[in-house]
């Protein structure tokens, strides 16, 4: 195996004058810095439009791109929109953190003035996209539209007849709302156009892009509302248990997600074709894709719906390896990178193993004890078929945990470094250090934690709302010193692609 080396960045953290991250020119600049730093590697959150909470892993769909990152500059270059409207808007004035609510506020105005400008774009090249992406795309721009319609609510408030898809209600509704599903369809269209070319030239400047592909959807979702059969959903089209993990040292109540949790007697009878059609949609869009909790497939966590806490769940048994010996058989051998954090027993083990999949190593979690398999997150222990990271965006940034860290642990993590001298300030370079010297094929580190930032930067607090995913890139990180001691770490550890 290649030794390479890439960095972990959401979109929405790139630099931009529009209050988050996008298609943007910063984008592009990115991936010419990341070559330059000897990086072969961009790893992204997923890319699915957020919902309340704003956490990419709670989305309208789990096909459909966030409207959020379009390009305004190229829709000004389009002639849909001008200057004036882009700097009548107010994004937020923290070039560090998203403000969501000024965001969801604005980009709605602007982009619905481009639609209104739109009448050329409503072309041949629109309707092939439409067709290609016919699977989903009707659903989830009548979702969205309903959604409007609605107040926002979430589908299981609807009427009765259009949330349980009566084929009259649909008609009607369709036919009513049908300018607004329109605009929901021509915003995926620039949102995929504008994504491929980006992909595209990246690709072309040797930087892959490994994507991120949460196991679960939201149950306010187009997903579980128009396929209400592939969920464990009771007669009313409710949950009947729903996603979490069990209580353990982080969290004496668990975690409770709240997604939906999937029938797999009925994905299992079915071929898995919904699944099937999902990863073929992700591998069109991603080079590498990595699933999210993958233990799930192995067994999921179930808690009773309704419960506040995750501490009445239990586990059941999910799919295993026959979901991935189908994938194999549809799509062929594809580039997976499987999420087997949490509890780990010898039945993930054994279902990453049969995977062929390389399975996920977190330094923080080697030396503060609070998890019971940290002996096999010492770095001189991981395997080739893996992916080192420092952290990831559940994480604290490293310098984050360091100093919450205690004199005892710092000096035992010093000894294993055999670094007495380096300044606390400046301990993220051996630590980074040491998962880029590890036998690793692949190693990602968060780009909070190549600069140096303590946990202002920190991504997401897991089983919080609020104040999450709204980190931002200030520009004057991306300097010539980071970017060639980048390189410099990448070429030493023999992590440099070609």
């Amino acid at each position: 195996m290649k030794r390479t080396a890439g960095v972990l960045l959401a979109i929405s953290s790139l630099p931009s004058p529009y209050g988050i991250g996008c298609f943007s020119k910063e984008a592009y600049h990115f991936v010419d810095w990341l070559k330059e730093a000897g990086q072969t590697y961009w790893q992204i959150l997923p890319l699915g439009p957020t919902s309340y909470g704003d956490s990419p892993y709670q989305s309208f769909s789990t096909f459909a791109g966030n409207p959020y990152f379009i390009d305004l500059d190229t829709l000004v270059e389009l002639g849909l929109l001008t200057d004036d409207d882009c700097k009548s808007i107010d994004f937020g004035g923290d070039e560090e953190k998203i403000d969501y609510q000024k965001i969801y506020n604005g980009r709605s105005v602007l982009l619905r003035k481009a639609f209104e400008r739109a009448d050329k774009f409503i072309n041949q090249d629109f309707y092939r996209f439409i067709e290609k992406q016919q699977a989903w795309i009707y659903d989830y721009s009548l979702f969205m539209a309903l959604k409007d319609f609605f107040g926002g609510v979430s589908w299981v408030e609807w009427p009765d007849e259009i949330r349980n898809r009566e084929e009259e209600a649909l008609k009607q509704y369709t036919e009513k709302l049908a300018k607004d599903i329109e605009f929901y369809q021509f915003m995926q269209y620039l949102f995929f156009d504008q994504w491929d070319k980006l992909r595209i030239y990246a690709n072309k400047k040797g930087i892959q892009i490994i994507g991120d592909i949460p196991i679960y959807v939201a149950l306010d979702s187009a997903d579980v509302w128009a396929n209400p059969e592939l969920f464990q959903l009771d007669e009313n089209h409710l949950p009947v248990a729903v996603a979490g993990c069990p209580p353990d040292s982080f969290s004496e109540d668990g975690q409770l997600w709240g997604n939906p949790l999937y029938d797999w007697d009925y994905h299992r009878k079915n071929g898995y074709s919904w699944w099937m059609e999902r990863l073929a949609h992700c591998f069109e869009i991603y080079n590498i894709v990595r699933i999210d909790h993958f233990r799930g497939f192995d067994q999921y966590y179930s808690i009773p719906y309704g419960d506040e806490t995750a501490v009445n769940g239990h586990w059941e048994n999910g799919p295993g390896i026959a979901l991935f010996d189908k994938m194999k058989e549809v799509l062929g051998e594809k580039n997976v990178i499987a999420e087997d954090l949490g509890f780990v027993t010898d039945s993930v083990r054994k279902l990453v193993k049969d995977s062929g999949f390389p399975g996920m190593k977190i330094l923080e979690f080697a030396f503060d004890g609070m998890d019971s398999n940290a002996l096999e997150y010492y770095p001189h222990r991981y395997m080739e078929n893996c992916v080192a990271y420092t952290g990831t965006h559940d994480n604290a940034t490293l310098i984050g945990w360091w100093n919450q860290l205690s004199d005892e642990i710092k000096a035992n993590i010093r000894d294993y470094l055999c670094d007495w001298y380096t300044p606390d300030e400046e301990i993220h370079y051996p630590l980074i250090g040491l998962i880029m010297r590890s036998n690793a094929s692949m190693s990602i580190v968060p780009m909070q934690d190549y600069i140096g930032l303590d946990n202002s930067a920190r991504m997401n607090v897991p089983s919080t709302l609020g104040g999450n995913w709204a980190w931002r890139l200030k520009p004057e990180y991306l300097n010539d010193t980071l970017q060639s001691r980048m390189y410099k770490m990448a070429d030493c550890t023999n992590r440099m692609e070609g």
